[in-house]
């Protein structure tokens, strides 16, 4: 019964009252033109809560990101079309969509049937709802053509930039076509052979996640042993591939338009995997100081991309803010979010300094919420702080995705079409997009 009414209190505050769309300010001036750039930046995994938590552990106070300043912010609605395993069709449902009443009623809704994150990526790089596991697939095993590749048929350059093995769902999903996410050797290939410029992720196979050499290499992420042997001896001219942290230093200063493929010292992760206490407060274990941050990746890739005068689109993962909250690290967490957050500062000022917002959309999100983050009293409930440089007030209530809106935030040219698909609304957050729907403004961003 307190269920039922809990609905209809909120469905009373959906229908008996108007919310307002937030109002555009946006700051430079709007054409009907092409945008000559886009990239998008995705914390995969990362909530509301997620950078709640990270401000007030970093600056003490919330509102702290550059892209929370954004002119253009909008919650997104992460559903598959289908949820269960497709390929093996075990638990199969057609999803409904976000459920604002059963969001805030139901603690139990948040964890049902949630994307996975080939499904999100897929959604966002093709503007295609699909099925879980799927990397550019529709629901139907067709190929989806991803936001990456109708760049390059367009003449412009494509890079993708991830923290976490390149051959993961997120990046996979922006040039490959695969059935099933966990075919990593499969998906590997095509992506090396692809049209992309710059493929930039971990899946070194001869290093752990310590930056020091295996006794026995691990090729699950490059292809396979007799794949990675043969690219080594002959493809490397064709997509060259650098791995050293001067490596990517040299690249920043001397970039060049050579396909690249940049396999970081490190096999899993630059950074989250490493040795030491799991768990322990943020920045206190030693960092793998043999590889190159997200941050210094990104401002490569860009220097590269850059050098083609139609323009270019690119992609950047900050994969393991996923892999922190799977586990509930809630210090690895903050540290993976951290640095995303301060890719994303670099990128503002490269935009600012190289290019400019009449020609250039950036746009900043996730996939999915990751480890159902709550405050500490109830599922409802908002973090609080405990002062800049301690631990916030909050729960990890899963191990698992979960159903809740995450953010997204927009700036430059072509922001504005957000707003024309924000229909949807929810009683907390107000009018919400579709992840697919992000694809859907990209491709008509790149292509008016």
């Amino acid at each position: 019964m307190s269920r039922i009414i809990s609905v209809l209190i909120i469905s009373i505050i959906l229908f008996g009252c108007e919310i307002e769309k937030p109002k555009l300010s946006l700051d430079v001036e709007q054409k009907n033109t092409r945008a000559k750039n886009i990239i998008i930046m995705i914390a995969d995994g990362c909530g509301y809560n997620h950078i709640e938590a990270t401000n007030y552990y970093v600056n003490g106070e919330l509102n702290s990101q550059i892209y929370e300043s954004f002119p253009v912010h909008f919650p997104v609605s992460t559903s598959p079309a289908i949820s269960g395993k497709f390929t093996s069709k075990k638990g199969l449902s057609w999803q409904n969509g976000y459920n604002s009443g059963l969001t805030y009623s139901d603690s139990l809704w948040r964890t049902i049937s949630p994307t996975g994150s080939g499904a999100a990526a897929t959604a966002i790089a093709s503007g295609r709802k699909t099925y879980n596991s799927s990397i550019g697939m529709d629901i139907y095993f067709k190929p989806l053509k991803s936001i990456a590749e109708k760049a390059k048929e367009l003449g412009k350059s494509a890079g993708l930039v991830t923290s976490v093995p390149f051959a993961h769902a997120t990046p996979a999903s922006f040039a490959s076509h695969n059935v099933n996410r966990k075919n990593y050797e499969e998906i590997a290939k095509e992506m090396i052979h692809s049209s992309i410029d710059i493929i930039f992720g971990c899946g070194n196979p001869y290093f752990d996640d310590d930056g020091k050499k295996l006794a026995e290499p691990n090729y699950k992420y490059v292809g396979g042993l007799k794949f990675w042997e043969k690219y080594k001896s002959q493809g490397s001219h064709k997509r060259k591939l650098i791995t050293t942290k001067s490596d990517f230093e040299k690249l920043f200063l001397n970039p060049t338009e050579h396909k690249l493929l940049g396999l970081p010292m490190v096999h899993s992760t630059l950074q989250a995997g490493r040795s030491g206490e799991k768990n322990a407060i943020p920045f206190k274990t030693a960092f793998n100081e043999n590889v190159p941050s997200l941050e210094l990746m990104t401002k490569a890739a860009l220097n590269s991309l850059n050098q083609n005068s139609k323009g270019f689109f690119l992609m950047v993962e900050g994969g393991a803010v996923d892999w922190a909250a799977h586990s509930n690290y809630s210090g690895r967490m903050i540290e993976e979010l951290s640095s995303f957050n301060k890719t994303v500062e670099s990128v503002v000022k490269w935009i600012e300094r190289n290019s400019n917002w009449n020609e250039t959309l950036l746009i900043v999100t996730s996939d999915h919420e990751t480890g159902y983050l709550t405050g500490i009293n109830g599922f409802n409930s908002k973090i609080t702080s405990n002062g800049k440089g301690n631990i916030p007030n909050m729960v990890w209530n899963s191990d698992n995705h979960t159903n809740v809106l995450i953010p997204l935030y927009a700036k430059g040219i072509g922001s504005e079409l957000f707003d024309d698909y924000a229909d949807e609304l929810d009683s907390l957050r107000g009018y919400f997009i579709q992840n697919s729907e992000i694809g859907q403004i990209m491709f008509r961003t790149i292509t008016r």
